[in-house]
């Protein structure tokens, strides 16, 4: 007897070993990607998507863009192109990771615009403004943000051309792909000055540019866009800049064809 209830002991044992092996099993595949016992699910992916912290008082992206017009702004942002500068005043393209900013002529001395960095994070105080459909800051000034860095990449919209969802990416970097190229025109008419380009993508034209003072005329963009050719397939990459309509200034074009 005593014999009979040791056996049944021991298979009662064997059981409960089996049983928690199954669950220790189970806990590791619930992970979804491999990861261990002790390790959460997600873990890589909340470490690839930092969060962009902003300081007291300083506006989302989000509540920039719901702000009217003339409104006084704070916002914080990194320096992704730098336009001009010229009698102490910079106009900047700068982007968080949800959004864009255009600083028009913002209050900035020479030794400073040097220190605008693509990556810098500065914090800037203006008033929201449009013009020709453009927003941007303007009569702003900024301190530069120690210890940050962020450089965007090019978010390809080319499927949102024509839609009315474009111009809420209006200023940030941008790509498109396989656009067609139907001319391309010097500002008065000569090399020097702005370059006009227009292109089409499914039955639908666009009028992008190079703008000489965010790109120079002794850049290898500057002289790549000069070559085109009407029937060319390109790809763009630019600041996604709005003149009555989208007029993507363009930072690098490559042909596809």
């Amino acid at each position: 007897m005593k014999k009979f209830l040791a056996v049944i002991l021991a298979a009662a044992l064997m059981l409960t070993l089996v049983a928690c092996g199954d669950s220790e099993e189970g806990n590791v595949n619930n992970g979804g990607d491999g990861a261990g016992v002790n390790e959460p699910a997600n873990v890589g992916n909340d470490e690839a998507e930092a969060e962009d912290v902003k300081s007291e008082g300083v506006m989302t992206y989000a509540e920039y863009a719901a702000a009217a017009v003339d409104t006084q702004v704070t916002v914080e942002a990194y320096v992704q192109g730098k336009q001009s500068w010229w009698d102490n005043k910079a106009t900047v393209y700068t982007q968080d990771k949800d959004g864009a900013y255009f600083l028009y002529e913002m209050a900035c001395s020479e030794e400073d615009y040097a220190k605008l960095t693509t990556g810098t994070k500065i914090k800037v105080t203006g008033y929201k403004s449009e013009w020709s459909g453009e927003v941007e800051i303007i009569d702003s000034t900024f301190e530069i943000i120690e210890g940050d860095t962020w450089v965007a990449e090019p978010l390809d919209v080319t499927s949102l051309l024509g839609t009315d969802d474009l111009i809420k990416h209006q200023n940030e970097f941008v790509s498109f792909k396989g656009l067609t190229v139907e001319a391309v025109s010097y500002k008065n008419d000569e090399p020097g000055d702005d370059i006009y380009v227009t292109v089409g993508l499914n039955g639908q034209s666009y009028n992008f540019c190079v703008e000489v003072y965010l790109t120079g005329t002794d850049t290898e963009v500057y002289s790549a866009v000069g070559e085109l050719q009407a029937g060319d397939v390109v790809d763009i990459e630019g600041f996604l800049y709005w003149y009555e309509g989208v007029n993507t200034h363009i930072t690098s074009v490559t042909k596809a064809n």
